[in-house]
């Protein structure tokens, strides 16, 4: 009898809160103040999708045996007329991988799929509820002292002080 060994894809690792605030804050400090100066409005620090949606997302996928899913980073264009409130703003794009080991190593290649009218698109899932605009207000009215992941004071010169 022959004994087939799946080799675990796993990358990542959970991480506390510690983890999850000190890379949020560097993002903001890094990242997050020049594009939304560049913009000229906040643009968004998350992206959020349900449970539901996910778990949809992940048996589709399965179906065309993708074996992960590559966020991609992404931003709507200026003139974004689906959701004119998402114009400029940054997002998370979620497409289907398959795994595939080659002389290079390990690689993760974009699923495609045959859509309805026979042409080859992407596996992939956008148009989360992103944060801003739609962030129910960023302090949270919990009393959790780990209500307010990676708020960070920004000083905005001649605009004064932002908190984040």
């Amino acid at each position: 009898m022959t004994t087939v060994t799946k080799k675990s894809l796993k990358v990542g690792k959970y991480v506390d809160t510690a983890h999850v605030d000190q890379v949020v804050r560097n993002y903001k400090k890094e990242r997050w103040l020049q594009n939304s100066l560049r913009i000229g409005k906040e643009d968004s620090l998350s992206a959020w999708y349900s449970v539901e949606e996910l778990e949809e997302f992940i048996q589709k996928i399965k179906q065309y045996d993708a074996d992960g899913i590559k966020l991609y980073f992404g931003a709507y264009p200026e003139d974004y007329t689906e959701r004119p409130e998402y114009a400029s703003r940054q997002t998370v794009v979620l497409v289907a991988t398959k795994s595939k080991e080659t002389e290079e190593g390990l690689k993760h290649k974009d699923v495609y799929v045959t859509d309805k009218n026979g042409a080859s698109t992407i596996m992939g899932y956008n148009m989360g509820s992103i944060c801003p605009p739609f962030c129910g207000g960023f302090m949270s009215k919990s009393k959790s002292k780990h209500a307010d992941v990676g708020l960070t004071i920004v000083d905005k010169g001649e605009e004064g002080l932002a908190i984040i």
